[in-house]
């Protein structure tokens, strides 16, 4: 039970839903155990006595009973949902709000289909068993008590030899239980596994089909299903063998109260309407008993979803806010001292003593070979990540000093794969500056180069892009979100590789309105092409994590380092192209 005393939270302060649906439920139990006793007064009293002016009466009050207990039932069933319903959305909108605090290293080891099944299966899950299964259970042991209250009344022996069954079911259940809270555990996990799989294929679709690997993605998605059918089938096997059993054990109570309860009945120690009234009641025992395996079950469900829950809920945020950090405006003034960064405890360092100094308004370039640590650089600036040793500083403060909502709004990002949203274009240009106003958007779009394809779209502006912007080129993709790093108006700009996907013409424009964006602003160019960032107040070559080289594209082309047969490689290549394509 620790997992719900965790996640009380979001359940206790709704508990007067429960508390009158639980009220509900107590009023339909009693009138549901009056029922033998009608049937017992009816045999006896009306039927044995031949009293049938009773019938009318007895007739009048069932009726009575019912209508009491379909307005219970409604109540118990409404406050019910309402009570399972309500704590579940402030569940899942904290999952929420958690899944946006937690740092990109959590993002970088967690897996979307994963996280999705917590926030859709496993909340539905956890969120059945407060709406019915809590109920469910007080409902079933409230109806045991009070009929074995009744029997007690009737005859204490049979209700004693009812009674020494309950400890052979509740052995049973017992057993039920230990083996399958641990099953229904891996079926979330396997169920989680089998998300990410359809996830991941769809999302990757067109390299699946470009690399014609169909068969290879079905046969990977055919093992994760199965392995889910097994764990699946595994569990129905514990109920297939736990519940006959149970249910012998009734069948058995049932047949020795009958031989008992008729010898009592010849003897004249019970009447025929006690002994059918008893009878009744003893299955308002057993069939609550055995149900106790549906409840379990409810239960290891529900328990196993919380455990899913709150490892998202409890997961440590790397990145934590001081009390006393600063909303401030920043001049875009960036320091880098003696800066080691490792993304994996015990990995290679992936950024190894990095100094540097950009004052407002500089542009620096950062250059080198794949995993050389330029984005890394970037993602310290904006604290998605900490350093192990040294300080990165913004206007001469650590980056920990400021609130990270104001120190991201003042960053712009354009991407090498930028994520557009399924909504129109201009809300995707707008989405960093809400309430902007659309002749802003326009001025961003042209400065963008991106105005005049939009312009060609049936709907301009207004234009639904598909998931991920499908619909758009690549180059049309990073054009938009340079139109949007631009709306945010930065005092720091991080183009990471934005125009790798664009054609030599367009980034020759986009690089000409980039010029004169990056004005008075503090600019990382992070490129493959020299082109691109040629132009730099300072350049920085990377190798292996360190600054291996730095300074102006005409100071290191006469240095004979690594930028120079970097540059060598391009424009020989280029050279080469040209001599053919004449």
């Amino acid at each position: 039970m620790n997992i719900f005393k965790k996640l009380k939270r979001f359940y206790w302060p709704y508990k007067k839903y429960f508390i009158w649906s639980i009220i509900g439920m107590l009023i339909v139990t009693v009138i549901t155990v009056v029922y033998p006793i009608i049937l017992q007064i009816t045999i006896d009293e009306v039927v044995a006595e031949q009293r049938y002016g009773l019938i009318p009466y007895i007739c009048g009050a069932f009726l009575g009973l019912m209508m009491i207990k379909g307005v219970s039932t409604f109540f118990f069933q409404y406050l019910g949902d309402l009570f399972g319903m309500t704590a579940v959305y402030k569940l899942r909108e904290s999952l929420y709000d958690k899944l946006q605090a937690l740092a990109f290293k959590y993002y970088d080891n967690a897996k979307t289909g994963d996280i999705m099944s917590r926030l859709t299966a496993d909340v539905e899950g956890f969120r059945f068993f407060l709406s019915v299964g809590f109920a469910e259970l007080i409902r079933v042991v409230s109806l045991m008590l009070i009929s074995i209250s009744v029997m007690f009344y009737y005859s204490i022996p049979l209700a004693l030899i009812t009674m020494a069954a309950m400890p052979f079911l509740a052995f049973v259940v017992y057993k039920f239980d230990k083996q399958v809270h641990p099953a229904f555990r891996s079926i979330r996990r396997s169920f989680g596994r089998l998300n990410t799989r359809v996830q991941e294929n769809i999302s990757g679709m067109n390299t699946v089909k470009s690399l014609s690997r169909e068969d290879f993605e079905i046969g990977r998605f055919s093992a994760s299903n199965d392995n889910y059918r097994q764990k699946y089938l595994f569990t129905s096997g514990l109920w297939a063998k736990y519940f006959p059993v149970m249910e012998f054990i009734g069948n058995v109570s049932a047949v020795v109260l009958l031989a008992f309860g008729g010898f009592f009945v010849i003897n004249g120690s019970m009447t025929t309407g006690e002994l059918m009234a008893f009878f009744s009641l003893v299955w308002f025992i057993m069939g609550p008993l055995m149900n106790l395996g549906f409840i379990i079950n409810q239960f290891s469900q529900a328990k196993a979803s919380g455990e899913r829950l709150l490892e998202i809920l409890e997961a440590h945020e790397d990145i934590e806010e001081k009390p006393d950090a600063i909303d401030k405006e920043i001049q875009g003034h960036v320091t880098f001292k003696n800066v080691t960064l490792t993304y994996i405890e015990d990995d290679d360092e992936a950024l190894k003593h990095i100094s540097f100094d950009a004052p407002p308004g500089k542009t620096i370039g950062l250059i080198g070979a794949t995993g050389s640590g330029k984005t890394s650089i970037t993602q310290l600036l904006t604290r998605f990540y900490e350093p192990e040793e040294g300080e990165v500083l913004v206007d001469g403060r650590p980056v920990s000093d400021y609130k990270l909502k104001s120190l991201r709004s003042q960053i712009g990002f354009v991407l090498q794969e930028p994520f557009l949203f399924s909504t129109t274009i201009k809300e995707n240009i707008s989405y960093g500056t809400p309430g902007i106003k659309d002749e802003d958007i326009i001025v961003a779009a042209k400065m963008a180069q991106a105005h005049d394809f939009i312009m060609e779209l049936p709907n301009g502006y207004d234009t639904l892009l598909g998931e991920r912007g499908m619909g758009l080129s690549g180059g049309q993709k990073q054009r938009i979100a340079i139109a949007r790093a631009i709306c945010i108006d930065p005092s720091i700009l991080v183009l990471d590789d934005a125009t790798s996907a664009v054609d030599m013409q367009t980034e020759h424009k986009i690089q000409k309105a980039l010029r004169e964006v990056m004005k008075n602003r503090t600019s990382f160019i992070i490129a493959h092409r020299i082109s691109s960032l040629k132009h730099a107040d300072e350049i920085l070559v990377l190798e292996d994590g360190e600054i291996v080289e730095r300074g102006t594209h005409d100071f290191l082309l006469k240095n004979n380092g690594p930028y120079e047969r970097i540059y060598n490689i391009q424009y020989q290549d280029r050279e080469e192209i040209m001599s053919v394509v004449h």
